[in-house]
């Protein structure tokens, strides 16, 4: 795991399933890859559910001609899209494969916990024995679910090396459940997705500026725009003091906490603040005012898919 880069790119938006709002084309995504990858952010994470294979396609056409080497692909098995045969695994696997035109995911997941240890031992099953294996990895799960996708893997002779789930200043359940000690423990990579909370601890948003309308963010974060410019009050401020962005210091935090932030990109200067979010060092002290502060909030922004890892 050591060649992991500080930092994934997420390609959720890019499926237009209308969680992030817009109309993002292949036309102007492309200059958002190029600019990632020419600064070294070469791991990008989608999934099939992300508009049913329109992120993968719309990837996978930005990596025709490069070297298999040159980039980490990060996908999943999403239950919920799984069609009923005995062979969904495979079939999902090899799928999404034909369609990036791989032959090979780096890291693979089982994406939520429907029927998730089932999914398990199918992916398990899958995997065994093969060569060319990715990092095997759960999303979503809670700590008790990952032991025990841990031992499902373990009894076909293989490991869990990643979890992702929900993590950012308004929502360390992760955290307190135990999950990234347990991932420290077990050499597993911890992927940290919605650092900014889908752009509400971007600093772009606040209760003038509110998120536009129509969009499933925007029915999270704009009822508590109030609260959260307390904590963004506080986040530019430390964004001052490094001369980077207030976008760029929540993506320090998370690196900060050893855990491994996926940035979704839509824009450009989203891929260069998470160039420069990469180079941000909070201290301790930092790091713990920071925390202070989006406690006091008492935010809840599990969203209707998660739930709290207790």
């Amino acid at each position: 795991m050591a060649n992991l880069p500080k930092i994934a790119l997420g390609a959720w938006a890019w499926g237009n399933d209308g969680t992030f709002g817009g109309n993002f084309t292949a036309e102007n995504l492309r200059p958002i890859f190029d600019t990632a990858m020419a600064h070294g952010l070469n791991l990008w994470d989608t999934a099939y559910a992300y508009g049913m294979g329109t992120s993968e396609k719309v990837l996978a056409g930005f990596l025709k001609g490069l070297p298999r080497e040159a980039y980490l692909i990060s996908d999943k098995f999403t239950p919920q899209c799984a069609n009923g045969k005995a062979t969904a695994m495979a079939d999902m696997i090899e799928m999404q494969l034909q369609l990036m035109d791989l032959d090979r995911f780096d890291i693979y997941w089982i994406h939520n916990v429907w029927d998730a240890p089932h999914w398990t031992e199918e992916l398990a099953k899958y995997y065994e024995g093969k060569d060319n294996v990715p990092l095997l990895g759960v999303s979503n799960h809670n700590l008790a679910e990952i032991r025990q996708a841990n031992d499902i893997l373990q009894n076909h002779g293989l490991k869990l090396s990643a979890v992702q789930n929900h993590y950012s200043l308004i929502n360390r359940s992760s955290e307190d459940s135990g999950i990234l000690e347990y991932c420290r423990e077990n050499d597993i990579a911890f992927f940290a997705y919605m650092v900014l909370e889908q752009g509400a601890l971007s600093g772009k948003y606040d209760t003038a500026h509110p998120m536009p309308t129509g969009s499933a963010r925007a029915e999270t974060y704009n009822p508590v725009l109030d609260k959260l410019e307390i904590l963004n009050a506080e986040l530019k401020k430390l964004a001052e003091k490094n001369g980077v962005g207030a976008a760029q210091i929540p993506v320090a935090w998370a690196i900060a906490k050893g855990t491994l932030p996926i940035i979704g990109v839509t824009k450009e200067n989203q891929v260069l603040d998470a160039v420069k979010a990469a180079n941000v060092t909070l201290t301790a002290e930092e790091t713990e005012e920071l925390e202070t502060i989006a406690d006091s909030l008492k935010l809840n922004v599990i969203r209707f898919w998660e739930k709290e890892m207790k």
